[in-house]
């Protein structure tokens, strides 16, 4: 079995995007399977677990009954990403098409019944950190909401150094790569969507320098490894930054390879295995409403997708 063969041989919403990607598959075959994604496999089971209530588990960021810390700090056995905001990204992930009745009824929901718990917004609103906000952008673009004044407000939140951290209203300064990346997704969807404006498109482009400055993964200061947690390739990628996450950011704007990018571009073609594949590499702790991948140090149809879509950018 090839390597595309054996990501068609999956769920509706991995195998449009490879027949979209890869096969060059007619544009109606495309969609005909995009459509099952709403009806069948993830998609489908996704949707049944949104609440009444429009939310998923009850919360925006966190479930309704989750204790959001342990009195140590850290988060209890990782975090969960079973909330609406994680719940909507994966919805994203698998490529549901948001004009499509049932991703209409879920976003009117969320739209209408979701508030942040940082104080009570709306959803489609924002709130205060730019890692969420980038990731509300993300969400509102995609499910065609008004982010408008998410936009203008990371563009004010923009540091010296031409990323964004989540800890800047704690005075953070240096900026993290996690939110950056976050930020710029945020930022590049909207721009194509609405054309953006010469000052959101100077920010991204600001942003982007920060990223290649450091090669992706690399401190500016020194040149050493920033996390050698990064080297390894997750799906879903949840809030956390990798290199593969910022390749992929890359290929989605286009153009030519920069240069920078050619030490994060040997690092992905040396992960390839004999047969062709990817592994899952880094799952992010924490609980989940389902697994969609075979484990840690298995073949990855995600990871093997979205590396290949990159490889194609780089070398067509």
């Amino acid at each position: 079995m090839s390597v595309v063969d054996w990501m068609l041989d999956s769920d509706p919403s991995i195998r449009w995007q490879v027949l979209r990607d890869l096969a060059d598959a007619p544009a109606e075959v495309v969609a005909a399977e995009r459509a099952r994604v709403a009806t069948e496999g993830w998609g489908a089971r996704l949707l049944a677990l949104q609440g009444e209530d429009g939310q998923w588990e009850g919360g925006a960021l966190f479930p309704a009954r989750w204790r959001h810390r342990e009195a140590g700090g850290e988060f209890n056995e990782g975090q969960p990403w079973t909330a609406t905001a994680y719940s909507l990204l994966l919805l994203r992930d698998l490529g549901i098409d948001p004009q499509c009745d049932q991703a209409r009824r879920a976003v009117a929901l969320v739209r209408e019944n979701c508030r942040w718990e940082h104080a009570g917004q709306p959803f489609f609103s924002g709130e205060v950190e730019p890692c969420i906000n980038g990731m509300t952008i993300v969400l509102g673009v995609y499910f065609e909401q008004n982010v408008d004044g998410v936009v203008a407000r990371l563009l004010g939140e923009q540091l010296e150094d031409g990323g964004w951290n989540c800890e800047a209203e704690n005075g953070s300064v240096r900026s993290s790569f996690a939110t950056t990346i976050r930020v710029l997704e945020g930022l590049l969807a909207h721009e194509r969507a609405t054309g953006g404006s010469p000052e959101s498109i100077a920010a991204r482009r600001r942003g982007e320098e920060y990223l290649l400055e450091r090669k992706l993964f690399r401190r500016k200061s020194t040149g050493e490894v920033v996390d050698a947690a990064w080297l390894e390739f997750s799906f879903p990628t949840r809030w956390h930054y990798d290199v593969l996450r910022g390749l992929e950011y890359f290929q989605v704007a286009g153009g030519l390879p920069d240069r920078r990018l050619d030490e994060a571009i040997d690092l992905l073609r040396s992960k390839q295995q004999p047969d062709g594949t990817w592994l899952l590499e880094n799952t992010h702790r924490g609980n989940v409403h389902f697994t969609l991948d075979e484990g840690d140090g298995r073949p990855s149809r995600w990871n093997t997708l979205r590396a290949l879509r990159v490889l194609n950018w780089v070398t067509p």
